[in-house]
């Protein structure tokens, strides 16, 4: 699973002091790259659908579960060897202090949540964190928290990174998700040995104001009426691409054009039942359709059409009591007519061919947004680590949720947690990976994946060097308690991935 490849220097941009021994292979065809919000206009339309409904989208979100679970006889020894030298880029310092504070000092202020709309439509979170780049934009996870790997989609929708999210607060602005760069042998395959991602993301974001159209009515605003659906849908594509546009619950209905009676057959028409109002199409023109209508319905028992294939009559018999005449004065609401021939009786009711409209309703909510400058300047960056020695200790830091096998629920997934313990080979072939490292965890696997494996963590500076993440989690010894997490190992294939993205400017999209 291990192909060396020569790989260049650093990465343009990173710190003039980095420290970092150059692997001796190139990984260029091994690079991935994947779009995940290409404009600055879809950027704002996916920040504006978190923020919007006072944020009930974040909020309402579940733990990513998906593929978490590592058979615990599938974790063998085994596993990974360096690629070549060992190498490291340091994180971004903590000079700058920021108006926001962590709940607890030790924890770092780079790890977060990223939020996307899964393969079932819903949305669903992860662990990720903000790492070292040329540009103070680079989010390190699990490549499964970027592609969907159970419906084989592309990408994942709607991605963006919220650091230190708690219930529906982003202290740090929301971060909108631009490129998403993996190996090659991920994006193709799903090697669990490359399940990581580095993702680019714009400047982040936060709401400045918010004022919902058509809140006071079930049906919501009445956006207009469209001759055709195309029409229709433009009208909804521009609601829904407006740059302070932030949700939208947004219907098209078809309707009947009654100043338009139009042939039978006729593309996007309906025949419908209508009264003599209707029928008429023109007020001054009422009298004459009225006797109109009465002539023929009298003159064609049963079913039958006028002339002009625009409007006919359904005339039936009638049986008991009933008189004779229209059903009532109001030529709106004269839509059946009774009469006596033969010494019977019969009912007459009337249809009319029209032409379709398109009407659109529905809130559409609007979202004012205000840049909050890049992530890594606001949260800080973790550094990078690669080919180092299998043994070493490591903080994991996460967001686990969900329950070990035994129903145990001993994370909620609301706080930052952390665990702490030495790497070891491993190998696990339910995924696809020989070349693995993993660490003894009480981590439950839903909403961990992605959870920044930190090398040589400073607990007073809060920084370290990425040299993992979590990609499953496995019950070893059978007790019904997860206590392994496992982690792709970083070598120079990793760094090369790292290295596309980390050169990588985003911009901003307001």
């Amino acid at each position: 699973m291990k192909r060396t490849l020569a790989l260049g220097g650093m990465a343009a941009g990173l710190l003039a002091s980095a420290v970092v021994a150059s692997p001796a292979a190139h990984a260029g065809n091994d690079v991935a790259a994947d779009s995940l919000a290409k404009t600055n206009l879809a950027a704002q339309q996916v920040a504006a659908f978190w923020y919007g409904e006072n944020a009930a989208n974040l909020i309402n979100a579940t733990p990513y579960g998906v593929e978490t679970k590592v058979v615990a006889k599938h974790v063998s020894k085994g596993g990974p060897a360096a690629d070549s030298k060992p190498g490291v880029v340091p994180a971004i310092g903590d000079e700058k202090k920021s108006a926001a504070k962590s709940k607890n000092v030790n924890l770092p202020k780079t790890t977060g949540k990223v939020f996307f709309i899964g393969g079932d439509g819903k949305p669903h979170w992860c662990t990720a964190t903000s790492v070292q780049s040329a540009y103070h934009n680079l989010v390190g996870t699990a490549g499964h928290c970027v592609y969907d790997t159970e419906s084989n989609k592309a990408t994942l929708d709607k991605w963006v990174f919220v650091p230190g999210y708690y219930q529906g607060k982003t202290p740090w602005g929301i971060y909108v998700g631009k490129t998403a760069y993996t190996h090659y042998d991920y994006d193709v395959y799903e090697d669990g040995d490359r399940d990581y991602a580095f993702v680019t993301v714009y400047n982040g974001v936060k709401v400045d104001r918010a004022h919902l159209s058509g809140a006071h009515s079930d049906a919501g605003k009445d956006w207009g009426t469209f001759e055709t659906i195309w029409d229709a849908q433009k009208k909804v594509k521009q609601l829904q691409d407006a740059k302070a546009s932030g949700a939208s619950d947004l219907k098209i209905t078809p309707v009947v054009d009654w100043a338009h009676k139009v042939v039978l057959g006729t593309p996007g028409s309906q025949k419908v039942p209508a009264s003599v109002a209707q029928l008429a199409v023109i007020p001054s023109t009422i009298p004459t359709a009225r006797t109109t209508l009465e002539n023929w319905a009298k003159g064609h028992l049963g079913a039958s059409t006028f002339t002009d294939n625009t409007w006919g009559s359904v005339v039936t018999e009638t049986f008991g009591w009933a008189n004779t005449g229209w059903n009532s004065n109001d030529a709106t609401k004269q839509t059946t007519y009774v009469f006596s021939q033969n010494n019977k009786k019969y009912k007459a009711t009337f249809w009319g061919n029209f032409d379709t409209d398109y009407k659109v309703t529905g809130k559409v909510l609007w979202i004012g947004l205000s840049d909050v400058g890049r992530l890594g300047d606001n949260v800080g960056g973790q550094g990078l680590a690669y080919n180092q020695k299998i043994g070493q200790p490591v903080f994991v830091f996460g967001y686990p949720s969900g329950s070990h096998p035994d129903g145990n629920y001993a994370f909620s997934g609301h706080t930052l947690k952390w665990t702490y313990g030495k790497t070891f080979a491993a190998t696990a072939s339910a995924i696809k990976a020989e070349e693995l490292q993993g660490v003894r965890s009480s981590f439950t696997g839903e909403g961990s994946l992605g959870s920044a494996w930190l090398l040589k963590y400073n607990n007073s500076r809060r920084l370290g060097y990425l040299n993992g993440v979590t990609i499953g989690v496995s019950d070893t010894d059978s007790n019904d308690r997860y206590d392994t997490s496992v982690s792709p190992y970083f070598d120079g294939e990793t760094y090369g991935v790292y290295k596309a993205a980390a050169s990588k400017w985003s911009g901003k999209i307001v």
